[in-house]
């Protein structure tokens, strides 16, 4: 049995997020071992909500009210760190048009020579956000359909050339290039998201759910796969503190990595933004200085009693 591997969401929410912490927060990371950072995306906090958040009618927490922006804080990261691997889980669609995402995405990729390994994309639920970037919200999915067609589009030889039922790529030089494209991992979870994942995606991210019922879903998604194409594997996200408030020991999040391993999840991220003792930079760096079991748990290789 092989381990899982483990990685964090970066500091990116809230009032007590600043470069300086940004940037020792990765370098601890890498030093201690972790394999990959993350980044989220949200720009604006609507005073009066329309979507359902989380899929009910909850608020959204009130860290969302400050987010520092997923490609120029994983630019950054690029720049301080020389070995931990980056991702995004997850981009929203609707805040971003695909030609100018794969410019932003390969530039990282290059600052980082090749270390972008992932892209996680889904369509968010936000109707004020998608009215704020110009997007009718009623449209995500299937926008989505042809976002993904047009971004590998723009990854792919030159010249490129797009034309779909949103975007329109005009025969054109598109460059950098990343070193390798990214893998494309979706943060979907509806019946037709499931069905894009099967269709345009090559991993799925789970969160919250327990691990026989991702082992279940993804068994669903790869049964949708078109023959002959490679499985969808699974990078699930664990957070220490939920945006509901439920909170998980540090053991209970390692016992969680070791139930991933056991199940041939091939990766976990693990999410501190929403803890509520933080309440500065230094709590931060203390929280980080905790989760060494959570790493060592991906190596272990012990199935959950």
């Amino acid at each position: 049995m092989t381990g899982t591997r483990v990685g964090l969401v970066l500091p990116q929410l809230g009032p007590h997020v600043s470069g300086p912490l940004i940037r020792d927060f990765a370098r601890e990371a890498e030093r201690m071992g972790f394999a990959h950072l993350w980044v989220q995306d949200h720009f604006l906090y609507a005073l009066e909500q329309r979507g359902e958040y989380g899929g009910s009618a909850a608020a959204q927490p009130e860290v969302y009210q400050s987010v520092f922006g997923p490609t120029e804080t994983l630019a950054a990261v690029a720049t301080w760190t020389s070995r931990i691997e980056l991702g995004t889980s997850v981009l929203v669609g609707g805040n971003h048009w695909p030609a100018q995402l794969a410019q932003r995405l390969a530039t990282i990729d290059r600052l980082s020579d090749g270390r972008l390994t992932t892209v996680g994309l889904g369509v968010g639920w936000s109707v004020e956000e998608h009215e704020a970037a110009g997007v009718d919200p009623r449209t995500r999915g299937r926008r989505m359909d042809d976002f993904v067609p047009a971004l590998l589009a723009c990854w792919g030889e030159d010249p490129v050339e797009h034309k779909g039922e949103f975007f329109d790529i005009p025969r054109s030089i598109v460059r950098p290039k990343p070193v390798s494209a990214p893998r494309l991992m979706s943060g979907m979870w509806s019946r037709q998201g499931l069905a894009r994942t099967a269709r345009l995606f090559d991993l799925w991210n789970p969160g919250s759910m327990p691990i026989p019922q991702v082992v279940d879903t993804v068994g669903e998604i790869n049964a949708m796969r078109a023959e002959g194409r490679p499985p969808v594997g699974v990078i699930y996200r664990v957070a220490l503190q939920s945006t509901a408030g439920k909170r998980l020991t540090v053991e209970e999040v390692a016992e969680r990595v070791r139930e991933a391993a056991a199940a041939g999840i091939e990766g976990v991220i693990v999410e501190t933004n929403f803890c509520s003792e933080i309440n500065s930079s230094a709590d931060w760096m203390t929280l980080l200085g905790r989760l060494d079991p959570v790493l060592k748990a991906g190596t272990e290789g012990t199935a959950a009693p």
